[in-house]
């Protein structure tokens, strides 16, 4: 059941940023085995997943959104999770089917899957591709064994290179994710481990600083005092570098941990980050819909059988469903936005709020180094306040 819903006066384009896309996220709750510093919605099961009873849900969920959301062309979906590759492909061109049996797909639309690397997985690249899946991101995390044990990852650095090998072949696009910032890698060494891997990278890779998340099992040892980590002056150089090697070969930093060549960039994420309008489906996803009555931020069950039944009861498994007030969204447009390169529109700020962006610190901040404005009067952050992002973003929507 819905615990809240809050109707807005509000029309839906009243103060409304322009539409950066709509987008689809479907998530897949479950994994081999869940990693020490993993603090996603995913699940561990011994027994087998019933498929097609999930394929059933996840339908009636997106005809749940549609009905909210009609009309709307798909510029992108993803399938995250969880493990999307431990679906069967057959599962997977349902979803996609779906969707464009609820929407207009766009001939063009981003469809990504992620994917672990595997031997077992990798050989439903091929299944993926046939059912309309056109990137691949892969989770990599690590090019050496030791470490990728280290991270609990079930697959070898051979069988990662393997696997983005084939990818390149079979995919017109792919990225893969790497981890940064672990338990004894200098800085050589991480410029060392980078170089190498761009070395298969197509056009866009992603690189995640090690965080310590609450409720992980890294975060336990580390309270026990055996897991050690980078120090502060370590970590920016860690940062630095992977700036500095990533620009070097092509693949700027486009976001705080993204990185890609000029169109490479991922869609689908660019739609969160401009702030545009998405569905979440599946259990534990997210969305923004726009309806006649505002902006709504959306959230479903997490729990993956609790959120079966309830679809199957009540046709979605919503649990959360607010109208967001326009000093929450812009709150949202700036914790989003300014995490891009290309940083924000004041102008797109004003619609979306019907205020400015607070003069007094931008001014303060620019004044100090870590803002600036540029030929467009857009706002994005220097170079000195990239590895200072959260704190720069947490000052400007004060």
């Amino acid at each position: 059941m819905i615990r809240s819903v809050t109707a807005l006066a509000a029309s839906t384009d009243a103060g409304a940023p322009p539409d950066p896309g709509f987008g689809v996220y479907v998530h897949w709750p479950f994994c081999l085995s869940k990693c020490p510093y993993c603090d996603f919605n995913s699940h561990v099961r011994g027994a087998a997943i019933d498929e097609a009873r999930y394929l059933a849900a996840f339908k009636a969920e997106i005809a749940h959104r549609a009905a909210l959301a009609p009309g709307r062309n798909v510029r992108s979906v993803f399938f995250g999770g969880g493990t999307p590759s431990l679906m069967r492909p057959e599962t997977v061109q349902g979803v996609i089917d779906a969707i464009g049996a609820a929407w207009r797909l766009d001939p063009e639309a981003e469809i990504t899957l992620e994917a672990n690397p595997t031997s077992v997985e990798a050989e439903r690249f091929r299944g993926y591709r046939s059912a309309g899946v056109n990137r691949l991101s892969i989770g990599v995390q690590a090019l050496n064994d030791p470490d990728l044990k280290a991270l609990g990852r079930k697959h070898t650095a051979a069988e990662a290179l393997a696997a983005v090998k084939l990818a390149a072949a079979l995919f017109p696009r792919f990225s893969f994710d790497l981890i940064y910032g672990r338990p004894g890698q200098g800085a050589a060494k991480w410029r060392r481990e980078l170089a190498e891997a761009l070395d298969y990278a197509g056009d866009h890779v992603s690189l995640y600083q090690l965080t310590i998340e609450p409720d992980t099992i890294f975060e336990r040892l580390r309270a026990a005092g055996k897991l050690e980590l980078p120090d502060e002056a370590l970590s920016l150089a860690l940062f630095e570098t992977t700036r500095e090697v990533t620009e070097a070969r092509g693949l700027p930093a486009y976001e705080v941990s993204n990185h890609a060549r000029a169109g490479g960039e991922s869609r689908h994420n660019l739609i969160y980050w401009r702030y545009g309008e998405y569905a979440g489906v599946g259990p534990g996803a997210h969305g923004r819909l726009l309806t006649p009555k505002g902006r709504f931020a959306q959230e479903t069950e997490r729990h993956p059988e609790m959120w079966l039944t309830q679809v199957e009861t009540e046709g979605h498994g919503l649990v959360e469903s607010v109208a967001l007030s326009r000093e929450e969204q812009g709150d949202e447009f700036l914790l989003m936005g300014l995490r891009l390169s290309e940083g924000v529109d004041p102008r797109a700020f004003e619609k979306l709020t019907g205020r400015d962006i607070d003069p007094a610190r931008v001014a303060s901040l620019i004044e100090d180094g870590f803002l600036e404005r540029d030929e467009r009067g857009r706002i994005r952050v220097t170079a000195m306040g990239a590895p200072l992002l959260d704190t720069v973003v947490a000052d400007v929507a004060a």
